[in-house]
């Protein structure tokens, strides 16, 4: 049997290339610095006084327009882990709101946006390890494989014959340089920008004609009931997405300051003031302009990275990385 392959990063990249690794009959250990998988789809699920609530605050919805990823996303449909958001949606350019016309369906995971990463994993198999809470800090290229250190646990035991990177760019370059520069050099040369997330709470319905807002002036980017989607339960929920300029202005400043900016814009178009309100920090949300290499795989080194970032952004692309990272990957 090869060697077993190491992947790092429990995101829709790293699990699409899981599965393609394993139907090529290798072993794989997924490990992610998380408590469990699922990257930027995810879902916030606490209570507080009010009780238990959830919003996604990462990505909010997918397309998917490649034969494959949409056979993917009908098997997700038929498990009950996706299903179509039918949103009214509006788009606001300072001065009139519009409804904007796309004949592309909308896919949320269900009864979360992390429920399909949770099915990939639940259906990794016997010849696959997942383990959370793992932070790798470095990678050495020993006689006997790859070792890998993570904060952790130290230098791991076993020696892998592959190590495959499935994370935000900048989070790959420390890894990368001291052992295969050029990789590291094509993800130091994407440039991912932050985005800040506040996600609000109501006592009863938001009366706002819509269920999703593209805003095109001012901090805001996108507004979203996101208690509208399919199998959510608990109470009204919604979710303010800052633009990446301001994002990346603020990204520095308090949870506090960004949540009373964010809720004052939201307020000017409309929205009530919430229940109670959390705000969230993505470093590493997208990438301008995402690189199209698609992935990248060094064959001598046994090296190779995937994720959105390399194939054009977005949930379908981070899945496609994945799958051509496999299939780029020569036995051994």
């Amino acid at each position: 049997m090869p060697p077993t392959i190491a992947i790092i990063g429990a995101g829709l990249a790293g699990l699409s290339c899981a599965h393609a690794l394993l139907q090529a009959g290798h072993t794989v250990h997924v490990f992610d610095k998380a408590r469990g998988p699922s990257g930027r789809m995810s879902t916030r699920r606490a209570e507080d006084a009010h009780g238990p609530w959830q919003c996604d605050h990462g990505a909010q919805y997918f397309t998917a327009r490649d034969p494959a990823f949409r056979a993917e996303v009908a098997r997700w449909q038929q498990a009950g882990v996706a299903a179509v958001w039918d949103a009214r949606l509006s788009s606001f350019d300072g001065s009139t709101w519009t409804t904007p016309h796309t004949p592309l369906e909308r896919f949320v995971g269900t009864p979360h946006m992390t429920s399909p990463a949770a099915r990939l994993v639940q259906n990794l198999g016997d010849r696959a390890l997942a383990q959370w809470q793992t932070t790798v800090q470095r990678l050495d290229r020993t006689e006997s494989g790859w070792a890998i250190t993570c904060a952790e646990h130290g230098t791991l035991s076993q020696r892998y014959g592959t190590v495959l990177l499935a994370m935000p760019a900048p989070q790959a370059v420390p890894l990368l340089a001291p052992v295969a520069p050029a990789g590291a050099d094509i993800a130091a040369s994407a440039h991912m920008r932050g985005s800040w997330a506040v996600m609000l709470r109501y006592a009863a319905p938001v009366a706002l004609p819509w269920d999703g807002a593209f805003i095109n002036t001012g901090p805001l980017r996108w507004i979203t009931r996101d208690s509208s989607k399919p199998g959510r339960t608990g109470p009204e929920t919604w979710l303010l997405h800052a633009s990446a300029e301001w994002s990346e202005a603020h990204i520095e400043d308090s949870a506090e300051s960004v949540t009373v900016a964010l809720i004052a814009a939201f307020e000017a178009l409309g929205g009530p003031a919430p229940l109670a309100a959390t705000a969230h920090r993505w470093r590493y949300a997208d990438t301008e302009p995402a690189l199209t290499l698609g992935s990248w795989w060094d064959a001598s080194l046994r090296l190779g990275m995937c994720g959105d970032w390399l194939n054009g952004g977005k949930v379908e692309g981070a899945w496609l990385s994945g799958r051509a990272l496999a299939a780029h990957m020569q036995p051994g």
